[in-house]
């Protein structure tokens, strides 16, 4: 009991073992140690030291699987440096600590209490008993959906472009890591657009990074559900379903419809050419950070919804990033409850905690926070338009990596800006949340009530 009494803190400062506090300890550590790897002259195409600056950049990026680039993945990296930046793609995906407990299970075949409970604050396990099941899970559902993803992909590139098998292999490997992860790192200097109209090689890719931007609890309950082990889905996996499916079908309908006669967009392709490509980019910006398009050519409008629908991000405990559709449903369900002047929230038959209502309010609130500080640094730092530079700060903090093509021509301070910025996006509202269950405590007294003006 010592042990968790330490992590808890009775209230007071957090030690250095609070899980919380460890997981972004455990990511620092693989950025610094990415960083290093990827400035050796080996990891370049020209076998010159790269950049400590760069080299910061592409290692956060692939660590908090956001994708945004300052050079060009396929013209800089060499294979090793690629390999690299693939390696750490799925040490961000699979997450620290659950590649920790994995390495302790093989090593010792047991997990410590410390590792249990810094895995149970990354993977959002509900019962300690269960951290070492879902530990093993996460790694097959994984390595399962990138296999087939990549099967499919090398059989596609082998077949349809004229690629030997060993390179087929090698690029059908990549993009299905990086799309599980939702990295949206691509080995073409303009993402997907070379196939931008190959349902081969787009739908593989877009089932790829919804089944991991959903979130492995819901993936786990989707499983159990098809083996006939679950009789009723949870309160997370329904929200999180239908919020998803929800922000899809208005991502993919908006983006068509205001893009359908853009001549720099979907205006030159055919009906199936836009049908495709409008579908994709209307799924991508949920932190996959691919493009089918020129993302600089889109309109205003369609700039604003992407940037809405990156804000919002995946399903909670998978590779997506933003607040998490669960935060922004049961905000939406607070704001119902209150507009009917109901005492309680109420959702899908369930009353929801106060506890939880404070919880999406504060990681909501810290997001608008960060991407609007973040925008005002950019704006002063590089004096390029707002909209461009709204949506740089809005696709680092949702760890999406699309951009309009700025990335490279900012500043090196802008920069450290959106390193900071992706750090953050990837751990900074899980491990705020995580906090917060944790420090949870019971107030002695209670202070005489005021109500002030609202509104």
């Amino acid at each position: 009991m010592s042990g968790i009494r330490w992590w808890r803190g009775r209230g007071g400062p957090v030690g250095v073992g609070h899980p919380a506090r460890l997981v972004v300890l455990g990511f620092g550590a693989a950025v610094l140690v990415g960083t290093a790897l990827l400035m050796l002259p080996a990891a370049s195409e020209d076998e010159r030291a790269t950049g400590a600056l760069t080299a910061l950049f592409t290692a956060t990026s692939a660590v908090c699987v956001t994708g945004l680039v300052v050079v060009d993945t396929a013209t800089h990296w060499s294979t090793f440096g690629e390999l690299v930046v693939l390696g750490l793609i799925q040490v961000g995906g699979l997450g620290v600590m659950t590649l920790a407990s994995l390495l302790g299970l093989l090593v010792a075949r047991r997990m410590g209490l410390r590792m249990q409970l810094t895995a149970q604050a990354e993977t959002k396990t509900l019962g300690l008993g269960e951290v070492k099941d879902v530990v093993l899970r996460v790694l097959a559902v994984s390595l399962a959906v990138e296999a087939v993803t990549a099967a499919v992909l090398t059989a596609r590139f082998a077949t349809g472009y004229d690629m030997g098998w060993s390179r087929a292999v090698y690029e059908g490997a990549f993009h299905s890591v990086s799309a599980f992860n939702n990295a949206g790192f691509a080995l073409y200097a303009t993402s997907l657009t070379p196939f931008a109209t190959d349902a081969w090689v787009v739908v593989p890719v877009t089932v790829a990074l919804v089944t991991g931007g959903l979130g492995f609890p819901v993936l786990f309950e989707i499983g159990r559900r098809l083996r006939g082990r679950l009789l009723r889905w949870s309160l997370h996996a329904r929200i999180t379903l239908l919020t998803y499916a929800a922000l899809t079908v208005v991502g993919v309908v908006a983006i068509t419809a205001v893009e359908w006669s853009n001549p720099g967009t979907l205006g030159a392709q055919g009906l199936w050419g836009k049908l495709l490509i409008g579908a994709f980019h209307g799924v991508s910006p949920r932190t996959a950070g691919f493009n089918t398009l020129d993302v600089g050519q889109m309109t205003p409008a369609s700039l604003l919804v992407t940037d809405a629908l990156m804000f919002v991000g995946g399903g909670s405990a998978g590779t997506a990033g933003g607040i998490k559709v669960t935060t922004f449903a049961l905000l939406a369900f607070v704001i119902a409850a209150e507009v009917r002047g109901e005492p309680n929230v109420h959702v899908l038959g369930r009353r929801l905690s106060s506890q939880v209502q404070r919880q999406a309010l504060t990681v909501a609130l810290l997001g608008v926070g960060l991407v609007a500080s973040a925008t005002l640094a950019l704006l002063l730092i590089t004096g390029l338009p707002l909209d461009a530079v709204l949506f740089e700060a809005v696709s680092a903090f949702g760890t999406v990596g699309l951009s309009t093509g700025i990335t490279a021509t900012i500043p090196p301070a802008g920069q450290l800006v959106l390193v900071v910025l992706m750090f953050i996006g990837r751990l900074g509202p899980i491990t705020l949340a995580s906090a917060l269950a944790l420090r949870e405590r019971a107030r002695r007294y209670e202070l005489p009530e005021e109500r002030p003006i609202v509104g």
